[in-house]
Formats: C-alpha cells, sequence, structure tokens
C-alpha cells in the first residue's frame, strides 16, 4: 500500500460514535461503530479500520443517518446527514477506543 492511498484511507473515518447502543454491540458482538465520511465504501471503511487499528474486520454494514430539524430562536435549521459504519471483527481482534 502506498503513501497517497494510506493518506486517503486516514480520511475515511472520522470518529468513533460512543453511545450506549455501540458499547453493547461492542461488548457482545465485538462490533464497532464510527462515523465516515459519507462517499466512503465498505471496502474503504474495511482496509481503513484494518490499517488502523491492526485488526481483521470480518464485516461492515453502512447507513446514513439524516439530520434532525431545529429551531434555533425563530429560524429554522437543519442539521447536516452523515453516514454510521458498524464494523465487526474477526474473532481474536479487538479494538480498545479508550486508548486510541
Amino acid at each position: 500500500m502506498n503513501v497517497i492511498e494510506k493518506s486517503n484511507l486516514a480520511t475515511v473515518l472520522q470518529a468513533p460514535v460512543v453511545s450506549e447502543k455501540s458499547t453493547i454491540a461492542a461488548e457482545k458482538n465485538k462490533q464497532f461503530v464510527f462515523k465516515v465520511t459519507k462517499q466512503a465504501s465498505k471496502i474503504q471503511i474495511k482496509k481503513a479500520v484494518e490499517a488502523m487499528f491492526e485488526v481483521q474486520v470480518d464485516s461492515v454494514n453502512t447507513l446514513n443517518v439524516k439530520g434532525k430539524k431545529k429551531r434555533f430562536g425563530q429560524t429554522l435549521g437543519k442539521r447536516s446527514d452523515w453516514k454510521k459504519a458498524y464494523v465487526k471483527l474477526k474473532e481474536g481482534h479487538d479494538i480498545d477506543l479508550s486508548v486510541a
């Protein structure tokens, strides 16, 4: 893997999603949840997780999260849409997000 590919993969993952639901998924199913760029494909997400955390990925599921409509005083606003990825790891692999 050359330097350009590695730098592109580093921009695919934006942040881990830490919530009650994602914590339960991590404990029970070895599934970790990440906020990713909207253009990222499942293959790019898999390669990015494997390169950054040095683990083997079993499967990747993605979903688009629609932004909520919010009111700011008298004006209406809308949060941005974003993409979420559920990454399942193979047996024997784990990610410690408290250190990363």
